[in-house]
């Protein structure tokens, strides 16, 4: 897969465990794995690894489905067998070469929202204006 062209979802294994909280890997990347104290820290913390797995990879592969990772992944059986988990997908967002450096005013309460759910203002704001864009997109399509 191509970094920086589009929006790319790689299947999760989040592994619940209500003493330790939630660990986190995917089975498509080797190597690649996360942690967090409840199921949304999980999801956060999953996101940040899949962002710094796929800077140090220029050839990041393509996802898999759930059914060919049950039919080709190795250690699907001792999760499906030992753990209690939930799968779900976890958005690899496009990155860009070049990045442009910019001050933005917001509103204070408004800063305070996005502090409480992300770890880094501006991936979280650049993922929301791509979000954004995306669906207007799909919106201009079908209307």
């Amino acid at each position: 897969m191509k970094k920086g062209t589009t929006l790319t979802e790689y299947i999760a294994l989040f592994e619940c465990d209500e003493e330790a909280g939630y660990g986190v890997v995917f089975p498509d990347l080797p190597g690649c794995f996360s942690a967090g104290d409840d199921y949304d820290d999980a999801v956060r913390n999953a996101h940040e690894a899949l962002a710094l797995y796929a800077e140090g990879n220029d050839d990041m592969p393509d996802p898999r489905t759930l059914e060919q990772i049950r039919d080709g992944w190795e250690d699907w059986a001792e999760w499906e067998n030992e753990y209690k988990f939930i799968v779900g997908k976890v958005a690899l967002y496009p990155v860009k070469a070049e990045s442009q450096r910019f001050n933005i005013s917001m509103p204070a309460d408004l800063v305070a929202r996005i502090d409480r759910v992300a770890s880094n203002r501006s991936s979280f704001i650049v993922a929301a204006a791509q979000s954004y864009l995306e669906f207007g997109a799909m919106r201009q399509k079908s209307g």
